[in-house]
């Protein structure tokens, strides 16, 4: 299975010009620490091309989510931004094996 069948939400936007924040949501506790415990920094910073280090992950228990928050590639606005909302940042995560 693959993220984007387990998890009922996966949501990106911008967190300031320069940070890229995603949720991820779940139905209940069963998909929710499914989801959390293949949704580690390594996995996510290597979608996104960068180092571990630089993803910040926080699981909500009692929402059922998963926040993500990492460094944009550019700055949002920027020359070479192709995603200036930062809406359609969540895709490389959309295959996930959880």
């Amino acid at each position: 299975m693959i993220l984007s069948e387990l998890a009922r939400v996966v949501r990106s936007k911008n967190a300031g010009p320069t940070l890229l924040t995603i949720d991820v949501l779940f139905a209940d506790q069963v998909d929710f620490e499914r989801g959390k415990a293949a949704l580690t920094a390594r996995v996510v910073a290597a979608r996104y091309g960068r180092v571990p280090d630089e993803v910040s992950i926080m699981a909500v228990a009692s929402a059922h989510a998963v926040k993500i928050v990492l460094p944009r590639k550019v700055p949002a606005g920027a020359p070479g931004d192709k995603d200036v909302y930062g809406a359609q940042q969540h895709a490389p995560l959309l295959d996930v094996a959880v």
